[in-house]
């Protein structure tokens, strides 16, 4: 099937949706190659990743070169951000654990968007998003709270948890500047192949020096191997590739809020998978995400009432037209 056939902002949502819960395993996977570093997961993972996307982009990228290097900076700080996500976001959960550093990175992102499109963008908060945002970054919050002193966290250290926060609110950072920069290209006329090809192939690229300075583990086992493998080919290719579609139809900031349904899958695996618990208040939390992805996801209003209730953002949002290809 075509992805350009699934018009309108609820298929991007389902897209982003369906993203998150690839995105969601990556923690749990990441557990089975205990003795990879971090840095050399989050290089593999999004390095050959992005390396994918440019190759599949490949015929796009060359019709649309003139129009990409006219916006060389934009590129370039999606793909300074591709590059410094997965060393954060894993990093933060070797030092706070699975859930926790999932929870951060994720849920403060939603925040981080809507602050750069304001800033940037002078797009004004809208009511959904707001009302959505608030549920998901409380529920978070919960999660982040009822998990803090699980096992899954470094043992033996008291800087450990502040230092694995640190880095995901700088995971959320990068997750929000380089979402936003891919949508305002999406925007700008260009396809999502070749947007996603041009900035998370450079991204790729930037990752390959970390990848050859700390990857040796990865080939030292076959699990190793099949852990890198899964990351790059799944929850990093196929899922940055639904999130491509999902950003052709929705504003970088309904993309982030919605993507906190990938703290759910993460903590839910984190506790069958890895063994780590999640007390009442952490399910409260979760209950509160699946909360703002129904906000976040119901039907939207007519035309004609947006344009009573002056909500310009949300008739932008709907008008978006897919370019899957």
């Amino acid at each position: 099937m075509r992805p350009a056939g699934f018009q309108g902002a609820a298929w991007g949502a389902v897209f982003v949706l369906a993203a998150s819960v690839l995105w969601g395993t990556t923690g749990t996977a990441a557990t089975f190659a205990p003795d990879v570093s971090p840095l050399a997961i989050g290089a593999v993972a999004m390095g050959f990743g992005g390396l994918l996307q440019a190759a599949i982009a490949t015929r796009s990228l060359a019709d649309h070169r003139s129009f990409l290097r006219g916006r060389w900076r934009m590129v370039g700080l999606g793909a300074v951000s591709v590059a410094l996500y997965p060393l954060a976001f894993y990093s933060s959960m070797q030092l706070a654990g699975v859930a926790v550093g999932t929870v951060v990175s994720i849920g403060s992102a939603p925040l981080a968007s809507a602050v750069i499109e304001r800033v940037a963008d002078k797009r004004p908060f809208t009511g959904r998003w707001a009302a959505g945002a608030t549920l998901g970054v409380t529920g978070a919050a919960l999660l982040c709270i009822a998990d803090a002193g699980h096992p899954g966290a470094a043992a033996g250290s008291e800087w450990s948890t502040p230092a694995g926060i640190a880095l995901g609110l700088m995971a959320g950072l990068s997750y929000a500047v380089y979402s936003w920069a891919a949508h305002r290209l999406i925007n700008e006329g260009l396809p999502s192949r070749a947007v996603m090809g041009a900035v998370f192939g450079t991204g790729g690229l930037l990752l390959m020096p970390v990848l050859a300075a700390t990857g040796a583990p990865l080939v030292g086992s076959w699990q190793n191997a099949a852990v890198g493998a899964y990351m790059a080919l799944v929850p990093m290719f196929a899922g940055y590739v639904l999130f491509g579609w999902g950003l052709a139809r929705v504003r970088a900031s309904t993309a982030t809020t919605l993507s906190l349904a990938e703290t759910v899958v993460a903590a839910v695996l984190a506790v069958l998978v890895v063994g780590e618990r999640l007390p009442l208040l952490g399910w409260a939390g979760a209950a509160l995400i699946a909360g703002s992805l129904f906000v976040l996801t119901l039907p939207a209003a007519a035309p004609g009432r947006r344009l009573r209730t002056g909500d310009p953002a949300g008739r932008r949002e709907a008008a978006v037209a897919p370019r899957g290809s």
